[in-house]
């Protein structure tokens, strides 16, 4: 790595609209238990008390009022790996479109779906070079702009190849699209003649531009994984291999050694419990028991989303987390945390408690326990930089029945059906 400092990065995009006075959100439930009220302002927690206090405080009398009783509240999660170029792709017939107008639309509809099931931050892979030159990045990036106080749109810049002659112009690209406001530098190594050479250029590049480096894998060498981590010890702002998949096919004696040498490099792991991904092996999960426990860090990502590699991604966040405490034998607060506190740190976003002092990044859940929330989180509220920027409403009905009437069932609608 060079011993220079790197050269500025380019200016973030100024922020977005937030709502500077005051919002209370009364009566939510807290994962530990407690029902609270919690007032929000510039764009941060102010202060948190039981439930009735913060309403009509003399500094804040007559703030707005969002009522949560029913609902559990959460910091809120976040997407580590999304795919921005390809996502909505798949159900419009033929080959599709990669226009920068058609990968706008598409990511920014993605963006907004992501974000009404509670991902306030998502970041976005993106292919550079081929046909489609900068095109859709630029194209990404202006998705960005315009999703400013909504959500927080990061790119990765995913070259094909970076190591020989054909690498070249790959490599060239690579220094543009970081230029231009792709600020992780990306890409699939098992995809180029070289995969060491490959991540030395990348890690070389993140390193020039002072960038976050996520590097796709499915992990099946488990020698060359070690290199990686070798190689990438200890790097800042940080290293993130994903979906590594086949780390669970290995046997165990050599995972548990990957492991530990990916938890001793620092570097966390992004799998895809809803599925793979185009260039990497789409079946199964990373050991996420085997790598957490080793210490590791490990987020969950959704992955496609309704593209050719996965026609019927969903890219809901408290979907992964389910998946994972159903699948693979995670307590619900371990799940969550991959999908939320484990992803934001993944991001390089700030930690968030519902404490006063941490980021208004929030939401709410219909329920009272977080596993029951996993399971049937229909009804979400979502905020953002403290204000309610989502709301997704369900309401159930059934036939009158007796049963209804003498066993006092909870329900959450009151009308008759027709």
């Amino acid at each position: 790595m060079p011993d220079s400092q790197p050269p500025p990065r380019p200016s973030p995009d100024p922020p977005g609209p937030s709502d500077q006075a005051a919002l209370v959100l009364c009566g939510a439930r807290l994962t530990d238990g407690r029902t609270v009220d919690v007032r929000l302002g510039g764009g941060r927690i102010e202060a948190v008390g039981t439930a009735g206090s913060l309403a009509c405080g003399p500094a804040r009398a007559g703030a707005p009022r969002v009522d949560l009783r029913g609902y559990l509240l959460l910091p809120a999660p976040a997407e580590p790996h999304a795919h921005g170029d390809t996502c909505l792709s798949a159900e419009p017939p033929g080959p599709a479109s990669h226009t920068p107008e058609d990968v706008q639309r598409r990511v920014t509809e993605a963006t907004l779906l992501q974000l009404g099931h509670g991902a306030t931050a998502v970041r976005a892979q993106v292919r550079i070079g081929d046909v489609q030159g900068l095109g859709a990045l630029e194209a990404v990036l202006q998705a960005r702009r315009s999703l400013r106080g909504l959500a927080e749109l990061t790119t990765v810049a995913m070259p094909r190849l970076l190591t020989g002659l054909a690498g070249a112009d790959g490599l060239a690209m690579l220094r543009d699209a970081v230029k231009m406001g792709a600020s992780v530098v990306g890409g699939c190594p098992d995809l180029d003649p070289d995969p060491i050479g490959y991540v030395e250029a990348a890690l070389k590049v993140a390193a020039e531009q002072g960038c976050p480096v996520d590097l796709h894998t499915d992990a099946a060498d488990s020698a060359r994984l070690s290199r990686f981590a070798a190689m990438a010890g200890g790097m800042r702002p940080g290293v993130a291999l994903g979906p590594c998949a086949a780390l669970a096919r290995l046997p165990a004696e050599t995972a548990h050694r990957v492991a530990d040498r990916l938890a001793a490099a620092g570097i966390a792991v992004v799998c895809l419990p809803q599925g793979g991904c185009a260039g990497t092996d789409r079946r199964g999960t990373a050991p996420v028991r085997l790598l957490r426990a080793a210490g590791v860090r490990v987020a969950a990502g959704s992955g496609a989303l309704r593209d050719t590699a996965n026609p019927v991604g969903r890219g809901d966040p408290l979907e992964a987390a389910y998946l994972l405490a159903s699948g693979h034998g995670m307590r619900p607060a371990d799940a969550y945390d991959a999908v939320s506190a484990s992803a934001r740190a993944v991001l390089g976003l700030p930690e968030v408690r519902v404490e006063a002092g941490f980021p208004a990044e929030l939401l709410a859940v219909r329920g009272d326990q977080l596993a029951g929330a996993l399971s049937l989180a229909y009804s979400r509220i979502v905020v953002h930089r403290g204000r309610v920027v989502a709301r997704t409403s369900a309401v159930r009905e059934y036939c009158g029945s007796a049963a209804e009437a003498e066993l006092g069932l909870p329900r959450q609608g009151r009308g008759k059906l027709s």
